[in-house]
């Protein structure tokens, strides 16, 4: 007896490896992705303007880091004793003028000089819900807590989306033609927007995705498909009943290991999962000869691993 709907995923053909550079651009499911990728030390780039929901915030982020924009204090809003953006998340926003501009300009110039060298960039969306302020008349990406009767909320269009996945691959390509894109719809349910309007945002993003990687060199991974037609269970879900818990981030990942992740790594991530698993071992006394040991043998497994590998701890 079949009790679950399991996804058959095939190996693809441009797999990430140790030699890959990765860039992670979207919601807050492409970090649990990213924090993977953290842990098993591969080289990558976690959302360089903070968390994005829509596709037009990732359009406009990819644009100023293409174009190397520098921001200045017409680019902020200063709202609550604090200066923002509202291109960036809300953990830019600075009560100094001079330290969000610093931090911003510094990502930018970092991820212009990363995208250059990337292998792959993983596209998270999250949302087809977006708000306009009103004030300036531009979406935005964040909100940062401003009432909300200074924006205008609305659904985007299937076309609007479609053009602006486009805009995102030209963007892409324009800056580097050698790149692999994979997109992913995010399973976090926004049910702040109601759980009938989740369901519309959802279908049109997966729409648009599907549209858009029929005309252009780039893939789709099932992330929101593996959560709600194989996982179809709230014991996967956090206590909000939002976001996927431990477990089913654990279980996507090995999904996305399967087809994206090069078999010829999996030795190499052994090795670092024992050296990452034992940096958090914590002894009753560290003082010990067998923790000494212990240590000693964990630093010699770091050597060996800097100096073949280039992995540092």
């Amino acid at each position: 007896m079949k009790l679950r709907t399991e996804i058959e995923l095939t190996k693809q053909e441009s797999v990430i490896n140790y030699n890959s550079q990765i860039v992670l651009f979207g919601s807050c499911f492409v970090e649990n992705i990213g924090d993977k990728l953290d842990f098993y030390k591969f080289p990558h780039l976690v959302n360089p303007f903070g968390i994005l929901f829509h596709p037009i915030a990732i359009e406009n982020a990819l644009d100023d880091i293409y174009q190397k924009k520098f921001y200045t204090e017409n680019d902020l809003y200063f709202h609550n004793d604090l200066w923002q953006s509202f291109k960036h998340h809300s953990k830019f926003s600075s009560e100094s003028k001079s330290e969000i501009l610093s931090t911003i300009n510094t990502s930018i110039e970092n991820a212009n000089h990363f995208l250059k060298k990337s292998s792959h960039i993983i596209i998270t969306l999250g949302t087809a819900w977006v708000y306009e302020f009103t004030e300036q008349q531009q979406l935005v990406a964040n909100c940062h807590k401003i009432s909300q009767n200074k924006f205008k909320k609305r659904l985007l269009s299937l076309d609007e989306i479609q053009q602006s996945l486009q805009n995102i691959l030209t963007l892409i390509t324009e800056f580097n033609p050698k790149t692999t894109v994979l997109f992913t719809v995010s399973p976090v349910r926004h049910l702040s927007n109601g759980i009938v309007e989740n369901g519309q945002s959802k279908a049109l993003l997966l729409t648009a995705i599907h549209q858009v990687i029929n005309q252009k060199n780039a893939h789709y991974f099932p992330s929101f498909e593996i959560m709600m037609d194989d996982l179809r269970d709230y014991r996967f879900y956090k206590s909000d009943m939002i976001h996927p818990n431990e477990l089913a981030v654990d279980y996507i990942w090995d999904q996305f290991k399967k087809s994206w992740i090069d078999e010829k790594s999996n030795q190499l991530m052994e090795a670092v999962a024992d050296v990452q698993k034992a940096l958090q071992h914590r002894p009753f006394n560290e003082d010990s000869p067998k923790h000494q040991i212990f240590l000693k043998n964990l630093q010699q497994k770091m050597d060996r691993l800097a100096t073949q590998h280039h992995i540092h701890f």
